[in-house]
């Protein structure tokens, strides 16, 4: 019984006073709590809507992390109050005393400040959002996760990569996964002069329309680019509904390229240059010259 009075004395032992408000580690331990509280409750809720509400809805992975994360502020704002009650300091005098520390420490906070404005920008208007293709600054590969500070972009090598909330809104930002998931990819060949255009249009339609990741709708096309320098320059245009799957779906197209060219007997052009020589003209030595030297 000893040991428990001297734990709670400890406890109601005073630390400091802000006017007529006592400051005790009882007092702080309470809002603490209440802190902890907040934050395991929104992540219960989180679970819940994730198990019985969203499973049941069409709402898609970046909607359904829009939700969560407002969801989040609101109820751990909710906790700083509630904290903030308990603790027994006035909202009034706590929002005077707010606004000289941020005049104080404004220059120092105003890349975080930034960020999380612009996480707050992300969540509602929504430009990217988690499961995205982005690309920015460089560095391409799908949102993972948007936070206060940050956004975490995972590359297709499986790099996570940390990129501040700022630059989504600064920066120029392709998002192919942008209302259409839809991307249509390139594939150029070029052949020689001597090809059948008829011949390799349909041949390049084939190989386009049997790869299994491509769409038929929009259905395949080709392009006739130019009459380049060295050979008759065509792109395959193939529609498919993963940005991610591009490079690999790309490199899949190429190798049916060559291997229905081959089949079909039409030549991938080169680049190569014809050299002419002419033939020197003899030179004549005027004979009467010599003989006189």
């Amino acid at each position: 019984m000893k040991n428990v009075q001297e734990i709670v004395d400890v406890l109601k032992k005073k630390l400091i006073s802000l006017g007529d408000v006592t400051i005790t580690p009882a007092v702080l331990l309470s809002a603490v709590l209440i802190l902890i509280g907040a934050f395991w409750l929104s992540r219960f809720l989180r679970g819940v809507l994730r198990r019985n509400v969203f499973r049941r809805t069409h709402l898609t992975v970046g909607t359904q992390e829009t939700v969560f994360r407002i969801l989040h502020y609101i109820i751990m704002l909710l906790g700083v109050f509630i904290a903030i009650q308990q603790v027994g300091v006035d909202l009034t005098t706590l929002a005077a005393i707010s606004a000289v520390l941020m005049v104080g420490i404004g220059l120092g906070l105003q890349n975080i400040t930034s960020n999380f404005i612009s996480a707050l920008i992300l969540l509602f208007e929504r430009p990217v959002q988690v499961g995205d293709f982005v690309e920015v600054g460089g560095v391409q590969g799908r949102i993972r996760a948007i936070k206060t500070r940050s956004s975490i972009v995972e590359t297709l090598d499986n790099v996570s990569i940390i990129v501040p909330n700022s630059n989504f809104i600064t920066d120029n930002v392709t998002n192919w996964s942008y209302r259409d998931s839809k991307v249509r990819i390139h594939v150029s060949v070029g052949v020689s002069y001597s090809s059948d255009v008829d011949l390799v249009e349909e041949t390049l339609l084939q190989v386009g329309r049997a790869h299994q990741e491509v769409l038929l709708n929009p259905e395949p096309r080709i392009q006739f680019l130019e009459f380049g320098d060295s050979s008759l320059n065509f792109d395959l245009l193939v529609w498919i509904n993963d940005a991610s799957r591009q490079y690999f779906i790309k490199s899949d197209l190429n190798f049916a390229v060559v291997k229905a060219f081959r089949e079909q007997g039409i030549t991938i052009a080169y680049p190569q240059r014809d050299l002419h020589i002419r033939t020197a003209v003899p030179l004549e030595l005027n004979q009467r010259d010599s003989d006189q030297s």
